[in-house]
């Protein structure tokens, strides 16, 4: 069966062009139109495709060179939650009585304007495994950084550190820190110890801050009560947010940090060998004389 079409030219009018066009002509067009309209709708498909896989490649890379950059400024501060409320109050009261006090010079008052590095520290109830939670206030002035750290022996191991500083390069901004000290060649390193409700402040060269730590558990490396420590106050030099060696100002000796009287005793660390000799002294005169 074979199709006439006419088609009337211009220029012509008694005669028309004729066009015969055979079925399998009709197929073969109608099969070569489909055939470049599925070569163009796969075409627009694979650019489509390789449109959308290039998208999802830059989105990816630039998701990541996001992250990267955000964990460069963030870096090491996720384990750290700062309270809603910025107000920080430190004083005496409770002393003895509801929470532990360690200061030098001793009895100094934290709350007034003359030199005072001073914390205090209350715990919870224990709860095995876990430990305690331990709620500090510290108080010192420095340019640079004051100081709390905990740890088993201030003369070997390892002591937790936790940092109140301010950034001599951000007109004196307050931050916080948490690091571990090597207490054979005081080395310090970052460490991302959990610490909550941290508030701080800093007024000319006196830093304030207070802040909670969970799970303080001493049991995993001693037999002795859970909350046992020696407390080290202390500071050290900034630069910017760099942070300098850690100058050690007083050494409490061994306390328990969940009972408020444990520190009859609260000397600086450079003290205890010419308390030591003193006290010698002191005994051997009596024998001299009955000798």
């Amino acid at each position: 069966m074979f199709r006439v079409f006419h088609l009337k030219t211009s220029g012509v009018t008694a005669s028309s062009l004729v066009f015969v066009v055979s079925p399998s002509m009709m197929s073969g067009q109608q099969g070569s139109n489909s055939h470049r309209a599925a070569e163009t709708a796969e075409q627009r498909a694979s650019t489509s495709h390789t449109y959308s896989s290039g998208m999802e490649r830059g989105l990816i890379l630039l998701v990541s060179a996001l992250m990267a950059f955000m964990a460069a400024g963030v870096q090491g501060t996720f384990h750290l939650s700062f309270a809603s409320n910025t107000e920080v109050n430190i004083t005496r009261d409770g002393c003895g009585v509801s929470k532990l006090c360690v200061e030098t010079p001793n009895d100094c008052d934290p709350a007034a304007n003359g030199t005072c590095l001073f914390a205090s520290l209350t715990a919870s109830t224990p709860v095995a495994p876990n430990g305690t939670v331990l709620s500090v206030e510290l108080r010192g002035e420095s340019m640079g950084y004051i100081a709390l750290g905990l740890t088993q022996n201030a003369s070997e191991g390892t002591t937790a550190l936790f940092i109140c500083a301010q950034n001599s390069m951000n007109n004196g901004s307050f931050f916080f820190r948490t690091m571990t000290r090597n207490n054979t060649d005081g080395t310090l390193s970052p460490v991302e110890t959990i610490v909550r409700e941290i508030r701080g402040m800093v007024d000319g060269n006196v830093i304030k801050c207070e802040y909670d730590i969970p799970n303080v558990n001493a049991t995993s490396t001693r037999d002795s009560h859970i909350t046992t420590f020696q407390v080290l106050l202390g500071n050290g030099t900034t630069n910017g947010n760099n942070l300098g060696s850690f100058t050690t100002v007083l050494d409490s000796g061994t306390l328990n940090v969940a009972d408020p009287t444990s520190n009859a005793t609260a000397m600086s660390g450079a003290d205890h060998p010419h308390a030591v000799l003193l006290l010698l002294s002191v005994l051997t005169v009596p024998l001299m004389l009955r000798a």
